[in-house]
This record gives C-alpha cells, structure tokens and sequence, in this order.
C-alpha cells in the first residue's frame, strides 16, 4: 500500500527531529523519547497494572522475535525433525497457533507498528495510523496518528533500560525515525543470516533489556514463491536453524539463560503470493510462542482463561474476550520488565496476559 495521501498534522516537537537511518548502519543514544505529560497510563486508577508499582527489573531481558509471513499452519504441515527449534520453543513454552492480527490490515509495517505500540491502526479509534507498507522517508508514527505516539522501546529507555533493533527491511527505519533516542541500536541487513550474526554477537556483548529481532525470509520467499511452496517451507527451515543459533547463544551466557523470556510472532500470515485480504484465515492467523524465563510449558489459552481461542473466527476489538494478537507484543514485554503499559496503547493494556499457571512472568 503506498503512502496515505493525507497525514494528520503534527505540530514540530524538538525531541522528534529526524535523524537520517543508514541502510545497514547502527546508530546509539543515550536519552529517551519524552512522553507527554497527557499521554498518562491508559490503564483504569483500579486495575492491576495501574496498583503495581513500576520498577524496572534490571535482571531481566526480553527478546523479541518476528518472523515476518509466518503461517501458523506450516509449523504442524513440517515434521517436528524439519523444525526442531520451533518443535522446541513449542514443547518448553507457552504459546499457541492461534493467535490474530490487528484486525484492519494484515501487512508488515502496519502490524510490526501495532507490536511496538501495542495500539490497533485505526486513527478515530486511538490507532498508530500507519497504514502504508513501503518505505516512505521522511515520516513518522507521530505524524500518520496525528500527536505523538508511545512504544515499547520508549518506554523501556525512559525506564533506564537499553534497546536494540535488528531488522531485513528498510521499511522499519520508520522506527528509527520515530523514536531515534530510544532505539540504543538500530541494525538494518537484507541478508538474513548477517542479520543473526550480527544479534547473537549483541547479545553476546551488551545487556540489553529489550531486543526485536525481524526475520523476513519466510514473506520474501511466500511473495516470489507462494506461501505452499517448496521455497517458503525452505525459508521457515532456514529461519528454524537461525533460532538455534540464537538459543544455543542465549544458553551460553548465564544472565541470558536466568533472565531472558523470548517472545515470538508474525505480521502475518499468507496465501497464494499475497496476505493483504485481513479477512482469510490464513493471512490473519499467526503463531504467538514464548519461552525462557518465566515460562512454563502450557498452551496459552489455557494459561489465560480470560482471554478466547478464535478458531476460525476473526474477532474484532469489541469482543468481550479478546484472542491474542501480535499486537499484545509491547505491553507483555513490557509486564515481564516490571513497567507500565505504552501510553495511549489499546492492546493488551491490562498486562493480564500470564506465561505461568500461578500468574507470574
């Protein structure tokens, strides 16, 4: 989708001033994007989130793990011996293969927004209004919702933590943009195998609080191959292999194996060559998985009776129990660190989504 042809005015913030993204480049700062003083917490004064004390918990870690065109259904279409790392974060962790989208778009730079703002799309309804899906510069998050825009990165560098963006699109400068003194690293490279490399080497060096790791080889081969193809069944192997690799790293370091949670997702899903129809199920059911710290082997929805197994159905935001949505990435992060949801978020806000049977995190 190109460019939204009207962009909400934003009137000029000096702390939103734009730094150029090198393609392939990391940049690093070292002071957090304000956070007015009217985009208070949106939980209510008597919900559990708001009592909570908000203390960064410095011990723990979170990593972020998007494989972008990830269809739920071919982790059970591939033998477990095809993907054992997938296999494994399944068996060790709580999660589940039907979780949802946003639901107005199933495309990347919309729902990858909604992940880090844990706000829906939609502008008359408190959405990012990131609608696009192609590299734009010049714009910003701020701008396409009209008043400035809260995220996980944000919110965790305010709190004293540290962040870290790795991704193979050029699109996601988008986020360096829009919050470039809260992303500590921003590293950009199409070549997904450098693109580990370069995060396991990090992991391996820094402490950051939060990592989002962006894998795009299953939606390049989906798009150029088809989303039943032997090519995309070789990238989901591919990206299999790359998770190995980044566990065997977590489980190298002790402060990464006690104190690092994995959350794992997708954009989307896809069909034919494509995923842009947020009606099919196969576009809007993604796979939602978490592991490590904090984490017992259990469904997800088991765990978390409050919220509803959609099946085949596409619920929208207004249903009484919500599915899990990818969208619920920032403010579970955000929960395992001790810290209140992202200001103005509409997804996920409660922090009620537990990865234990006991409640904790």
């Amino acid at each position: 989708m190109s460019r939204p042809t009207r962009l909400r005015a934003l009137v000029p913030l000096l702390a939103l001033a734009l730094v150029p993204a090198g393609c392939g480049s990391d940049r690093s700062y070292d002071a957090a994007t304000a956070v007015p003083a009217a985009a208070a917490s949106p939980s209510s004064p008597g919900s559990p989130a708001q009592r909570r004390a908000e203390v960064l918990d410095t011990k723990r870690r979170v990593l972020v793990i998007s494989v972008d065109g990830l269809r739920s259904s071919v982790l059970d279409e591939l033998d477990a011996s095809e993907l054992p790392t997938f296999t494994r974060l399944r068996e060790e962790g709580a999660g589940t293969l039907d979780a949802r989208t946003v639901v107005e778009q199933t495309e990347t730079l919309p729902d990858h927004t909604s992940m880090i703002t844990g706000r829906r799309i939609d502008t008359d309804h408190g959405g990012h209004g990131v609608t696009w899906n192609t590299d734009e510069p010049g714009t910003t998050v701020h701008e396409a919702a009209g008043e400035q825009v809260g995220s996980v990165f944000a919110r965790v560098h305010r709190a004293g933590g540290t962040t870290a963006l790795f991704t193979g699109k050029s699109k996601f400068s988008l986020f360096h943009r829009s919050w470039p003194k809260a992303l500590d690293r921003f590293t950009l490279d199409s070549r997904g195998a450098r693109l580990v490399r370069k995060t396991r080497t990090d992991l391996r060096r820094e402490t950051r609080t939060l990592t989002f790791l962006h894998l795009a080889a299953p939606d390049l081969a989906g798009h150029a191959h088809g989303w039943t193809s032997s090519r995309y069944a070789d990238a989901v192997r591919t990206v299999d292999g790359w998770l190995a690799d980044v566990l065997a790293t977590v489980e190298s370091k002790p402060v990464l194996r006690k104190h690092l949670t994995i959350v794992l997702t997708a954009d989307h899903g896809g069909s034919g060559q494509g995923h842009t129809d947020p009606t099919v199920l196969e576009h809007h059911r993604v796979p939602f998985l978490t592991w490590g710290k904090g984490v017992e082997a259990a469904d997800l929805y088991a765990l978390n009776p409050d919220y509803k197994k959609p099946r085949r159905k596409r619920p929208g935001y207004a249903a009484e129990r919500q599915p899990v949505r990818n969208g619920d990435v920032a403010n579970l992060a955000l929960d395992l660190l001790g810290l209140h949801a992202v200001p103005g978020s509409t997804i996920g806000t409660a922090q009620d989504l537990v990865l234990t049977a006991d409640g904790g995190g």
